[in-house]
């Protein structure tokens, strides 16, 4: 595995944590293909901190290519709907 699909799949855990998406939104290739790079660039010194690259992703959302940031305001709205229905459900 190179480095960039290392970090890849690192961002894509983070990502997931971060939006706590369900099962059913899991990480996309759309995904890593879009935000590889800016995870790369932007939160490379917080590999292979989790929580860390979640956390520079979220602060650095503002610097994030505009198909990365699509793809995470995607992945948030998702997750909104999600835990909305979940709400709605009890």
């Amino acid at each position: 595995m190179t480095r960039l699909q290392t970090i890849a799949s690192l961002f894509a855990v983070a990502t997931t944590f971060a939006l706590q998406t369900s099962p059913s939104l899991a990480f996309t290739q759309e995904a890593q293909q879009m935000c590889s790079g800016d995870a790369m660039r932007l939160c490379s010194s917080e590999i292979p901190d989790i929580p860390r690259i979640t956390a520079c992703m979220v602060r650095n959302k503002a610097q994030v290519s505009p198909g990365c940031r699509a793809v995470m305001d995607r992945q948030h709205a998702a997750a909104a709907a999600s835990r909305k229905r979940e709400a709605a459900a009890q």
